[in-house]
């Protein structure tokens, strides 16, 4: 039998049974299917060391290496990607959620040979940036917007204007959570287990060559270690930076109220709450993460999944708080920001990212989580699932995650091994062991059936 949580629409699905998986059989696995990789993939390697010579890693984001080398892709369409050894790939990672149309959308193509038609950079205001400030504030219900090109530096600006808003400096962060390359934010982003200290007390952990300033460090559903971070430094705190859901140490659930007494502490200590939505955005729902679960914070950051697939994102929120961009006492500037192409993508996004064709993805999703689920039960496997929105994951534990360091206590081996085996068998998943699947706007029942069958395929090897 199965267990399930279900609250404000909220996905996690429990066995009550299950059976240890042989190390043994997992170590042999993992050399049969890096040997099969490599197999395959002689012309990925090759770009590799092509790109290595004139590439950091041979890629434009460190997170994209991998031992021993990364797929290399030449094009996609819809759901599927072409890699260099001409092979089908089907996408479960599209982007992060910035491809949650999919590839080649043609609303969003179609838009953008428009804006082409028009030019692609005024660096002057325009009435296509205000109409699309104009969509993001209905659709998120905030009052203003700024528009940026990177979830990195929305976040960094949210802060900043926290900052100039409150006269305080100090940020307050979730352990294992991340919001991008800013300093503050690479504090304590997966630390060492052996250096952060107790759990209920976390030590905040910096990496060599980044200088954060004054920032501390709370577990996620833990809100009196919130509530005595604020009690003991509330005269320096400007803004508690959080997702709402997090969505880097695979899908990490709110506890019913978690989010609801943050927003009571942030009020009763006058610090900034600021819901990170770069991930969550449309794939959480039409409205996103903030309206979905009920609880409004000050600032949002948007990236992602707003802009069709454009280079897009943004940060935004109440007006008293976006005042001090207005007065100039948080300056922000960005050459690139609102132009035409990318307001295109906002637009775009707008008009296809309905309640209906969202619902439609939500319950293919929530067709494969519950497909899955009888699988892990049939099998015994040491597992669950977690579901939010569009995206889903598999999560190597019997026991709910509700925090880094329960995320940190999961069989990272079998989450390895469980990637590596799609990837070898035409599906593609971000290469992180605690990323999860999405479900565009192109997936549909075929893509569903084979997320699940290479699943059944793998349950099976496991067992056998």
């Amino acid at each position: 039998m199965l267990t399930q949580t279900n609250h404000k629409e909220t996905f996690r699905f429990v066995p009550t049974t299950s059976t240890p998986v042989s190390p043994e059989r997992v170590a042999q696995l993992l050399k049969d299917e890096w040997e099969l990789f490599t197999k395959q993939t002689g012309k990925s390697a090759e770009e590799s060391m092509r790109a290595f010579k004139s590439l950091p890693l041979g890629v434009t984001s460190s997170f994209q290496h991998w031992d021993p080398y990364p797929i290399s892709i030449v094009s996609a369409k819809g759901a599927w990607m072409s890699d260099v050894d001409g092979r089908q790939l089907l996408d479960l990672s599209m982007g992060f959620g910035a491809m949650l149309a999919g590839h080649l959308n043609p609303v969003i193509v179609e838009e953008v040979k428009k804006a082409l038609e028009t030019g692609t950079l005024f660096v002057t205001p325009s009435p296509i940036s205000t109409d699309a400030a104009e969509r993001i504030c209905r659709r998120f219900g905030i009052d203003q917007v700024r528009f940026t090109n990177s979830g990195t530096e929305s976040t960094m600006y949210a802060v900043r204007t926290a900052r100039a808003a409150t006269d305080k400096n100090a940020i307050v962060k979730i352990e294992g959570g991340y919001h991008g390359s800013y300093d503050p934010f690479v504090v304590s982003s997966k630390p060492p287990i052996d250096q952060i200290g107790d759990a209920s007390d976390p030590i905040a952990h910096v990496p060599d060559a980044i200088v954060p300033g004054e920032i501390y460090v709370v577990p996620y559903n833990d809100a009196d270690c919130l509530e005595r971070t604020f009690k003991k430094h509330a005269d320096s705190i400007a803004c508690f930076i959080l997702e709402p859901v997090l969505e880097n140490l695979g899908i990490v659930l709110p506890d019913e109220g978690y989010l609801e007494r943050v927003r009571e502490l942030c009020d009763e200590y006058n610090v900034v709450l600021i819901f990170d939505e770069v991930k969550t955005g449309l794939t959480a729902g039409h409205q996103g993460a903030a309206q979905r679960l009920g609880v409004t914070p000050d600032l949002i950051t948007l990236a992602k999944s707003i802009g069709g697939g454009l280079t897009l994102a943004a940060f935004g929120g109440k007006k008293k708080y976006m005042d001090f961009v207005t007065n100039g006492k948080m300056a922000h500037f960005g050459t690139f920001n609102g132009n035409p192409l990318a307001m295109a993508g906002v637009r775009a996004a707008d008009i296809i990212f309905t309640e209906q064709s969202l619902a439609q993805a939500e319950a293919f999703n929530q067709q494969a989580l519950d497909r899955i689920n009888v699988i892990i039960d049939e099998y015994q496997l040491p597992a669950h699932t977690v579901g939010f929105g569009v995206k889903g994951c598999i999560t190597w534990s019997t026991e709910p995650v509700r925090n880094y360091r329960d995320y940190k206590a999961t069989d990272f081996a079998v989450a390895e091994l469980s990637w590596l085996w799609s990837l070898n068998r035409g599906i593609i998943t971000p290469p992180g062991l605690d990323e999860q699947w999405l479900i565009s706007l192109a997936h549909g029942q075929k893509e569903v059936d084979i997320l699940v069958e290479d699943f059944e395929s793998f349950a099976k090897a496991l067992r056998s």
